[in-house]
Parts: structure tokens; C-alpha cells; sequence
């Protein structure tokens, strides 16, 4: 523990530029860049996220036999087949659905004037925004100029016939338009191939310029995060291609037009945040709408998306990628507005994955770990970390929710030992160092005691929780033992002493022993009246290492083995370096412990030896 106060006594910043000038110019230039280069660098993004999805694949036909250059060939021309196929059945059925849209802007308007009653609210809506229109019509139309009376002029009907268009010009308007497309598309398929056929270069340049101490570790943990990342991308694109055929399927089923388009476009926006589901199902509701004159195909699509996404949302995500992609939901909102600000619906598209990349990247790469603290789902504190700053502040239910969250994965002993106790390490060495005043220790010592409080309402007992999953049966709580006799926990000096005795005598508690606290003051002349002294069968001295000297905490043993003769006085040092547990040794403490589980199990121990004795 005392290793884990030294690291985390301040809050290391993660891999930012120093300096707030820095800092903002950093990201100035940064989104410079992608902003003016977005001509390259969208098609870059492109061809790296396609090398992710098609790396898995270019392993699988090495591990066979191919070469490298045809195995990455014959994994692009794969991917430009499936996108070509996929554009082609997009294109005809955009075309089949332009030719019948007049018939379902009919139908759609007939169903939408069938329950518009006469003078409904639908009507009296579209009257107001006309009036409005016109309105603003008028008031931004200037004042016609008078015509004289006694002149009137007759406008005469002119008509401008162009002249008929050559062929190259014809040529031109039909190509024009496409381009841009094509050669986007094409320069992705190269920058594929080469990053595919030069992964290895790529990746030992990216660690030139970023810099490594130690070459075999970062070198690994690129490798394992590009392996990961390609996993990933694959498992993502295979999973919404058959969400895609599974809604393609199933609107066939209920009957609505083009069902093929609807699923591809379903798929596609699986990769689009929040937005991507509306998307997905507008269209196949209007046309459900126009189609049939009752609402049972309507409410059938409504349901179908409902229940595929919650599906894919609820079970299969979870199942095949874990809890989450690993970013926050704060970072998928922000993420997917900044891409669609700077590269539009094509950034839109891509912003989960880039910013999957990113993460990652910090996770991987020390000088960028800033990515992974600002847009990764990991906590952005340590568990101590953050039991003292919630101590600290204003806030004790978020103090029992974190708790709360920890006793389902761990006994109460253990939650003390890896989170309560170091953070009140960091409470403690911060009030050695004069940076918390009296009127915030005050607070934090009302918080923990409220903290105390509701651990001793809810949890029944110092065991382990019954793994999650599992139908094994929980441990039962321990029985009491009063024949172990009253153990008594003393709080040493320190602004915290008497909160950590005050844990490890509720920790004994649920272990079954009479266990209280009380404070080194109570120990002092006839604080305590001598027969309750008498029934002590165990005492513990509790102090945090990092308040007080070495002498007065020996001072306090030697007051408590006065006051309780006959009785072996341990203690639990909390944050030991050594120094102080060798003094108290020498002093004459019966055992001397740093951890409070190990504590408990001792004096469980001594309570089971007193007992046959």
C-alpha cells in the first residue's frame, strides 16, 4: 500500500501536451489538417479500416499456402466483388422504387387524408404553417412599382430553345458525376494493397516516430492491438451483414417493396450511432404506410427493428464482442458529431471505428494515452483514487454505490484491503502535508462513518459472493461466537485511525466475533470503566502509516497493553513500509499485519483457540 500512496499521492496527467497553450494549439492544427486534407485522408481512413476487416482473411490464405502478394489479392478483389454486387443491387432497386413512387405518394397521401377528419388537427397544422409561409412571402417580397394607368404594356410570350446537346457533351454529364466516386474507390483499393503488403514497414515507422523504450514490448502490443482491432472490424461487418439479410428476409416476409435495398441499408447502419437505427427503419415504415391500406405492416416493421435491435444490442453484441466497444457513451455522441462535421455522412459512417482505433492506440502506445483516459469506457481514476476524491467531495451516495458495485465482485475484508484502506492512505498523506483542513476532515470522517453505516445494514457477512452465473449456493454467514469473547479494535492518532478501526471491528463482526472500536483517547484513566476493560479477549491497534511519528504510535501500544493486562495487543499497520512494524515489534505487539482480510482470519483464529481452550 505504501508503494500505491507514493505512485498516487497526485493525479499523473495521461500523455497530453503540457500546457493549456499546447494543448489547444495541438488541436488547432490537428483539426486543420483533417479538415483541408480530407480529400486524402478520407480515403486513407477508408483503406485502413478495410485492411483491419481484411487482415483476418489475408492471414487465413497465408496459414494455407499463398504467398503474401496473392493472398492479399485475392482477399481485395473478394471485398471489391461484394462491394460491386452489393452497389449493382442497390442501383436496381433504387431504380424499381423511382418508378413507383408516384403511386405511393398517392397512397400515402389518400391513408394520411383518411384520418385527417374535416378541420382535424393534421389539417389545421398544415393551414397554419401555409399562412405562416405565406406570411413571410409577403413580409420579404419588395413593393411592386406602380404601372401607369393611362400606358398598360402587354408582356409578350418569349420561349428559349437550346440547341440540342452533342454527344461529348452528353458523355460529359453522364461521367461527371461519377468521378469522383470512382476514383475514391479507387484509390482506396490501392492504399489497401499497400497497406496489407507493407504492414510490417508501416507498423515499425509508426514506432520510429513515436519513440519506444522498450522495442519488444511496444512492438507487441501493436501487433496484439492491430490482431485485435482486425478481429474486431470482421467480426462487426459479418455480424450487421447478417442483421442486414435478416431484415432483408423478413420484410420480404411482411411484404414490403425492395426489401433487399431496406436490408443492406439496415447493415450499413449498424455502424452509424443513435441515428443509424431511425434511419434504418423510416423508409421501410413510409413505404409500409403507402403500401397497404390497414396498419398491420406498419406496426409489424416497427416491431421487427424493435426487436432486432434489441436483440443485437442486448444479446449478440455482448455475446461476440464483451461488455462494450470500449468507448464511453459521452465519446460515441461526441465522436460521431466531430466526423460528421469535418468528412459529412462518410464520417458518420466511420466514427465508432476510428474512434475504436484511437482507443486502442492509447491503450497501446504510452505518449497517446490521453485517447484512451478522454474516450475509452475504462474508469479514469484508480479504485482508491476514486474512493477518496468521492470522500472528499460532497457526495456519500456515490460513496455506497461504489462500494455497492465492489461487494458484488469481492467480500467486505477485501474491498477495504484494495480500496477503502489505500484510499485512506491518500486522505492521510494528504493531511500530513497540511492540504486538507480541519473543516474537510470533519467531512470525510462523517462520510465514511455514514459509509460504515449502510455496510453494516446490507451486507450479512465477510464471504465471498456466489459467482455470477453459477448456481452454486451462496457461503452462509459464519455463527456467532460469544465464547471468543469481546475484541476491541483502538484507533490510533491519526485523522483516519479511528475509521480503519472502525472497519476491521465491523469486519469482525461479520465474521461472527463481538467485535467494537473505540479511540486510543478512550484507553486513557478511567475513560473506560475497568470491568469492560476485563472482558477483552483481543485487542488490535489500527493506525494509517504516514500520520505521527514512530514514537507515538509505540507510546499508544505501550498505554493500551497497560490497560489491558494480560491480553496480546496486535496491530494493523495500514500503508506499512516496514520501519514502523519492526518498531512496533520491538515495543511488544503480539503480531503486526498490513492487510485487514489476513487480520480478521487471525483473530478468527485466536477466537477459535480461546474457544477450545
Amino acid at each position: 500500500m505504501s508503494d500505491f500512496r507514493r505512485a498516487y499521492h497526485s493525479i499523473r496527467p495521461a500523455g497530453a501536451p503540457e500546457g493549456g497553450t499546447n494543448l489547444a494549439l495541438t488541436a488547432l492544427l490537428v483539426i486543420a489538417v483533417l479538415y483541408f486534407a480530407r480529400e486524402l485522408l478520407v480515403p486513407l481512413a477508408l483503406a485502413v479500416l478495410l485492411s483491419f476487416v481484411l487482415a483476418p482473411i489475408v492471414r487465413a490464405l497465408r496459414r494455407v499456402g499463398n504467398p503474401r502478394v496473392l493472398a492479399v489479392l485475392a482477399a481485395v478483389l473478394a471485398a471489391v466483388a461484394v462491394l460491386l454486387v452489393l452497389g449493382l443491387v442497390m442501383a436496381r432497386q433504387l431504380s424499381e422504387l423511382a418508378s413507383d413512387i408516384p403511386f405511393y405518394q398517392f397512397e400515402l397521401t389518400r391513408k394520411l387524408a383518411s384520418i385527417n377528419a374535416s378541420g382535424g388537427m393534421i389539417e389545421r397544422v398544415q393551414e397554419m404553417l401555409q399562412g405562416l409561409a405565406a406570411g413571410a412571402e409577403r413580409a420579404a417580397a419588395p413593393e411592386p412599382a406602380p404601372i401607369p394607368a393611362a400606358d398598360p404594356v402587354r408582356p409578350l410570350p418569349v420561349q428559349v430553345h437550346p440547341p440540342p446537346p452533342r454527344t461529348f457533351e452528353v458523355l460529359r454529364t453522364v461521367v461527371e458525376p461519377l468521378l469522383y466516386p470512382l476514383a475514391t474507390f479507387g484509390i482506396v483499393i490501392v492504399f489497401v494493397i499497400f497497406v496489407l503488403l507493407y504492414r510490417e514497414d508501416l507498423r515499425d515507422r509508426l514506432i520510429r516516430l513515436i519513440g519506444a523504450h522498450d522495442l519488444q514490448r511496444t512492438m507487441a502490443a501493436m501487433d496484439d492491438a492491430a490482431y485485435r482491432l482486425s478481429r474486431f472490424f470482421l467480426a462487426q461487418v459479418a455480424m450487421n451483414s447478417a442483421y442486414g439479410m435478416v431484415i432483408a428476409l423478413a420484410l420480404f416476409f411482411i411484404g414490403v417493396p425492395q426489401p433487399i435495398l431496406w436490408g443492406i441499408v439496415a447493415g450499413l447502419m449498424r455502424f452509424v450511432p443513435f441515428v443509424g437505427t431511425i434511419i434504418a427503419v423510416a423508409f421501410p415504415l413510409i413505404l409500409a404506410l403507402a403500401v397497404e391500406p390497414g396498419w398491420t405492416m406498419p406496426l409489424l416493421v416497427l416491431l421487427l427493428f424493435a426487436v432486432g435491435e434489441g436483440a443485437m444490442g442486448q444479446v449478440f453484441e455482448p455475446l461476440i464482442f464483451g461488455r462494450s466497444t470500449g468507448l464511453s457513451p459521452i465519446a460515441v455522441i461526441v465522436a460521431a458529431t466531430f466526423w460528421t462535421w469535418l468528412w459529412g455522412p462518410i464520417g458518420l459512417v466511420m466514427a465508432v471505428p476510428l474512434t475504436v482505433c484511437l482507443v486502442v492506440l492509447g491503450r497501446h502506445v504510452e505518449r497517446f494515452e490521453f485517447l484512451e483516459v478522454a474516450l475509452g469506457d475504462r474508469p479514469p481514476l484508480e479504485p482508491p483514487e476514486t474512493f477518496y476524491q468521492r470522500a472528499l467531495g460532497d457526495d456519500p451516495d456515490a460513496l455506497a454505490e461504489q462500494a455497492e458495485m465492489a461487494l458484488k465482485e469481492c467480500r467486505l475484508s477485501r474491498y477495504y484491503d484494495t480500496v477503502a484502506l489505500p484510499g485512506l492512505v491518500l486522505a492521510q498523506g494528504d493531511a500530513q502535508r497540511g492540504r486538507l483542513g480541519e473543516r474537510q476532515l470533519d467531512g470525510m470522517r462523517a462520510r465514511l462513518a455514514a459509509l460504515l453505516e449502510d455496510l453494516e445494514e446490507d451486507v450479512e457477512a465477510d464471504v465471498p459472493p456466489p459467482a455470477a452465473g453459477k448456481d452454486a449456493p451462496a457461503v452462509p454467514p459464519p455463527a456467532p461466537r460469544p465464547d471468543a469473547g469481546p475484541v476491541l479494535c483502538v484507533g490510533g492518532r491519526g485523522p483516519f485511525d479511528m475509521a480503519a478501526a472502525a472497519m476491521l471491528a465491523q469486519v469482525m463482526r461479520k465474521r461472527g466475533l463481538d467485535a467494537g472500536a473505540a479511540p486510543a483517547e478512550m484507553l486513557r484513566g478511567d475513560a473506560t470503566p475497568a470491568e469492560e476493560l476485563a472482558r477483552i479477549r483481543q485487542a488490535w491497534l489500527c493506525t494509517v502509516e504516514g500520520m505521527g511519528s514512530t514514537a507515538a504510535a509505540r507510546s499508544i501500544l505501550r498505554r493500551v497493553k497497560r490497560r489491558l493486562p494480560g491480553v496480546e495487543v496486535n496491530v494493523l499497520v495500514i500503508g506499512n513500509e516496514g520501519r514502523l512494524a519492526e518498531a512496533l515489534r520491538q515495543e511488544g505487539a503480539g503480531s503486526v499485519t498490513n492487510s485487514m482480510e489476513a487480520t480478521a482470519d487471525q483473530a478468527c483464529q485466536a477466537g477459535e483457540d480461546q474457544d477450545r481452550a
